[in-house]
């Protein structure tokens, strides 16, 4: 399609509809690794330092001025984010909002390509896309200045993290200089860079559309030596007028990313600042105190005052009862309508709504289920992980652990007991002391 203004010479914000955003929302058959979390609650809306996941990344693409229109993709029945979208249209009111429902997974490039019309409508020059399931400061106007300076073709933000954590990501080799891409491989089998995908770019929408229907092009070309192991059970329907496509998720990360570093106009930007994935249930605990110190050093107002017995950062919903003589943070997120009882000590844990929690209990690298309920002198407990680490489980006695205890929705907790190192499914009481274990 061919756009009358080159993007070069429109100035930020002056071209009215000239950027869009699409966040990825993915689906209920995804996001096994959040559970027990994800059993009540789809993830893009469990609350983190307060406020949704989902919501963290429209606070960032509100302050691009030039966006006024957002697009969520994902296979969620459109009921799950109805109440969300209706609040947040009243929080970001420059924003219109938009759930577009796959009616299968159809993977990050396929959903992009099946509702291109949706995303090209009112001619935008670029869009921004960001994985719903990504924790980090977003620094969208930053891409956009590069992809402008350099009259990009794509953007993609990058951070660097261990050698030996990299190859769980897909690693990026660049010029340290002009910022290009010169490679791009998923999950390498040998270390090529440390320099990792965060899950957020930036398109022209002129290249990425064409690029990702010559990845249906090449693939329906050549015999079918493998499936991915999500498309499985795919039927052969997927992107309506393109017969090309049979049984096949498209993804960008594997099947675009490595194509368009193969283009002279695809680029990097660099964040210094923190950033991690939201993958299982226990990463929302180091991503809750990531949020937190950011909302601290950018919107101290919305956090709780600190006090000798409230060591910031802290978030404390305003329906919630905590007793002066209980002692929080750092890095808690306290949800609607929690009670926390007197002496009660909680640290680098997530309570979420209607919990109770008994005088003199303590509660560390956990999450507390909705309406769990802990007795007194009990102890719920993690283990710290590395702030620079990028996963949540041990090794124990030559075991992997979950490392962040995790107690699923209406649990409860015995008087005097101690939980360490357990995933508890919902509707469980415990009444004896319990380590290292899976809680069925």
């Amino acid at each position: 399609m061919s756009l009358q203004v080159p993007h070069r010479e429109k100035q930020n914000g002056a071209g009215g509809h000239n950027t869009k955003a699409v966040i990825l929302v993915g689906g209920p058959s995804r996001g096994t690794r959040f559970r027990p979390l994800s059993l009540d609650v789809p993830k893009p809306l469990f609350d983190i330092a307060g406020h949704p996941i989902i919501w963290h990344c429209l606070t960032a693409i509100a302050k691009v001025p030039d966006i006024q229109e957002v697009c969520m993709i994902g296979y969620y029945d459109e009921t799950v984010f109805r109440d969300f979208i209706k609040d947040a249209s009243h929080e970001f009111p420059e924003l219109t909002i938009k759930y577009l429902r796959e009616y299968e997974a159809l993977g990050t490039a396929g959903g992009l390509y099946h509702f291109r019309d949706a995303i090209l409508k009112g001619k935008p020059e670029r869009f921004f896309v960001l994985n719903a399931d990504v924790c980090c400061s977003f620094p969208l106007n930053d891409m956009l200045k590069l992809f402008e300076e350099r009259d990009a073709e794509a953007v993609i933000l990058g951070t660097r993290v261990s050698e030996d954590a990299a190859s769980n990501f897909g690693c990026i080799v660049s010029d340290p200089h002009s910022k290009r891409v010169l490679h791009y491989v998923e999950k390498p089998e040998s270390h090529i860079s440390n320099l990792i995908n965060c899950g957020v770019y930036l398109f022209s929408t002129e290249t990425i559309f064409p690029s990702i229907r010559s990845a249906i092009k090449r693939r329906s070309d050549r015999p079918r030596l493998y499936t991915y192991p999500s498309s499985e059970n795919l039927s052969s329907s997927y992107f309506n007028d393109d017969d090309e496509a049979k049984n096949e998720v498209l993804r960008l990360e594997q099947d675009i990313l490595a194509d368009l570093a193969d283009s002279r106009q695809f680029f990097v930007h660099e964040t210094k600042d923190f950033w991690r994935q939201i993958k299982t249930a226990g990463s929302a605990v180091p991503a809750n105190a990531l949020y937190l110190q950011k909302a601290w050093q950018t919107n101290p107002a919305e956090l709780a005052k600190p006090s000798a017995n409230i060591l910031p950062p802290v978030f404390i919903h305003p329906t919630a009862q905590v007793d002066p003589t209980a002692k929080l943070g750092p890095n808690v997120s306290i949800g609607p309508r929690a009670v926390i009882g007197a002496g009660v000590r909680i640290k680098e844990s997530i309570v979420l709504e209607n919990c109770e929690v008994k005088h003199d209990a303590c509660v560390l690298y956990s999450i507390l289920g909705w309406n769990s309920r802990i007795g007194a002198w009990a102890r719920v407990e993690g283990t710290p992980t590395p702030v620079n680490s990028h996963t949540t489980s041990i090794i124990k006695n030559g075991v992997k652990v979950q490392s962040i205890t995790i107690l699923g929705k209406e649990c409860g907790v015995g008087e005097e007991v101690r939980v360490q190192n357990c995933v508890c499914l919902p509707y469980k009481e415990l009444k004896r002391d319990v380590a290292n274990e899976v809680i069925m």
